[in-house]
């Protein structure tokens, strides 16, 4: 070739002050050769409609395109930064990821968003396919909004969809989407995907106050998924494996959060009941009776001596019985475990600071036989796992000195001379006499 090139300048480089090194070169590549400065086109140059559109939006609020990566605080009290979030959103629901949101951390209330922009120059190419659906950002997010519903034959789909649309601000599509979710659950059966519906419906309700969103309808469907899921929720917990049982504990737990959250006395005592009966239910697997157990305990529902007596019935196959009885029978090992599991799990605190359960959960532990606790121990151990470093040691510390360790702990012996010595120093930085 007559003239070099990239290739070989790159070499001369690499050679002449890299010193033949290849990393300080591959540490400034993207910058030096692929940069990260965002191109332009002369404003005459031809665009899809959509795209005119977005500039403008861009312009008027401000919000440059840049490959950077950046942060972006909201407060959406404000109407240029409600605007801001409008945007982002609908952009979202179009499959152009410009922001994606972030966890708020130091604030409270759902008037505060964080997001992480940062513009791809494959958007370019998202832009034109997503002008297949109108020739603005509203038209667009609001025609594809309403194309995803028709599509959609499930609770959890249509209800993401609801939550992506209220933060869109399309109230045109809300009703629509709003009588889809209504006639699928009218004619659903299928208790999992109802509760699996139900934490996006509870996160709508929470934009009433912010984004002035009519919140009635929504809690009509909420109050209908509640009340069908309290009915039929003992019945689908009979007979689950452990992998379905682990499943439905966290959705129970999701969907005591969204009882506390909506704050109805119908629905909080009606919840109850339903804790209640899967605590005491037969035929139920053994981490789902202590989940509700411990959310009851949690939530007022049930008092620490019921708690302690239901913590008793459930260990009470364990304790006494040989280890021939238990290796024979292992459903009865594996029920109390999996109660325990389903029961202790979250914090620590909880049998840290009641001596009752504790004192059931020690005897429990030291009553096991000692052929039967080799086959148990993995099972508890998943379980102490969850717990931070911190609060396993504060266990350890009390099976080692008992509950009452203020009292058993060995006494450490005071220096009343060392003391005194101390006293007119601290006098001193207190600004105090020292007095004899």
């Amino acid at each position: 070739r007559p003239v070099a090139g990239l290739l070989e300048y790159n070499e001369a480089v690499q050679t002449v002050m890299c010193g033949g090194d290849t990393a300080p070169l591959r540490l400034i590549q993207n910058k030096l050769i692929v940069s990260e400065r965002m191109g332009s086109v002369p404003p005459e140059t031809p665009m899809v409609p959509l795209q005119k559109d977005l500039e403008r939006l861009q312009k008027e609020l401000k919000l440059r395109a840049q490959a950077e990566e950046s942060t972006l605080k909201l407060d959406l009290r404000k109407a240029q930064h409600l605007q801001r979030s409008h945007l982002l959103h609908r952009l979202n629901l179009l499959r152009i990821p410009w922001g994606t949101t972030q966890k708020v951390r130091g604030k409270r209330g759902t008037f505060h968003e964080v997001w992480k922009l940062r513009w791809q120059p494959d958007f370019a190419v998202s832009i034109i396919e997503a002008s297949l659906w109108g020739n603005t950002v509203h038209d667009a997010a609001a025609n594809f909004a309403i194309d995803q519903a028709h599509k959609a034959d499930d609770l959890p789909t249509l209800t993401t969809l609801l939550d992506q649309i209220i933060l869109a601000e399309l109230p045109e599509v809300i009703l629509q989407v709003m009588q889809k979710v209504e006639e699928t659950a009218a004619t659903s059966s299928d208790i999992p995907l109802m509760m699996d519906a139900l934490l996006p419906l509870a996160q709508v309700l929470r934009y009433g106050n912010v984004r002035q969103t009519d919140t009635a309808m929504i809690r009509h469907v909420v109050d209908g998924l509640l009340t069908r899921i309290c009915v039929g929720l003992p019945s689908t917990c009979t007979s689950l494996n452990d992998k379905a049982a682990q499943d439905m504990a966290k959705r129970i737990t999701a969907v005591h959060g969204v009882v506390n959250k909506i704050e109805t006395a119908t629905h909080k005592q009606a919840w109850q009941e339903t804790l209640h009966t899967l605590a005491d239910q037969k035929n139920i697997h053994g981490m789902l009776a202590g989940k509700a157990t411990r959310l009851l305990l949690d939530s007022g529902g049930a008092s620490a001596a019921q708690i302690a007596q239901r913590m008793r019935l459930a260990l009470s196959g364990v304790k006494g019985s040989s280890a021939a009885k238990l290796l024979s029978n292992p459903q009865t090992l594996k029920f109390a475990a999996s109660w325990l599991d389903g029961f202790l799990e979250g914090s620590a605190l909880l049998i840290l600071h009641d001596a009752t359960l504790w004192q059931i959960l020690d005897e429990w532990v030291s009553h096991l036989p000692a052929g039967t606790f080799e086959p148990i121990l993995p099972l508890l151990r998943r379980t102490f796992s969850r717990y931070s470093e911190a609060e396993r040691r504060q266990i350890t510390e009390q099976v080692r000195y008992g509950f009452t360790h203020q009292n058993d702990r060995p006494e450490q012996q005071f220096d009343q001379q060392q003391a005194e010595a101390v006293l007119p120093f601290v006098a001193q930085l207190l600004g105090l006499e020292a007095t004899s």
